[in-house]
């Protein structure tokens, strides 16, 4: 096989029929590169990849973690689960609620801005520059 893969090197020998036992004998020779991959692979594959806590160390429980658990947790089990609404008129009466509510805020927040000193007090001089 060797005599084989040095006359293919060569070229010369690569020419018609010959040219099939060049490229069998260019196969055996790559075979050893194929195997060595798959067995790369086959180690990577089958490798451990997680690595668990050593036997025997108990995990510590810190007081300080549990308790602010529990707390952040606390109003979860005061809730109730969300119902259905009883009726039509009951789900629109509750975006009435909710649009009027939502009608003051915006409505707060608007007479705020109108109402701010220093906006006024901008537009005061703003007239003064222009006289």
């Amino acid at each position: 096989s060797s005599l084989y893969l040095q006359s293919c090197n060569s070229r010369r020998f690569c020419r018609g029929s010959n040219r099939i036992a060049c490229f069998a004998a260019m196969a055996r020779g790559s075979s050893l590169l194929v195997l060595l991959a798959y067995a790369v692979a086959a180690f990577l594959w089958l490798a451990p990849t997680f690595v668990g806590a050593p036997r025997g160390a108990a995990p510590t429980l810190d007081a300080h973690v549990a308790a602010a658990t529990f707390t952040g947790l606390a109003p979860l089990a005061l809730e109730q689960p969300a119902g259905a609404y009883d009726s039509v008129v009951a789900m629109l009466q509750s975006w009435l609620v909710g649009g009027t509510v939502l009608t003051v805020i915006f409505a707060a927040a608007i007479i705020a801005a109108a109402a701010n000193p220093l906006t006024k007090r901008r537009q005061e001089v703003q007239n003064m520059m222009k006289k």
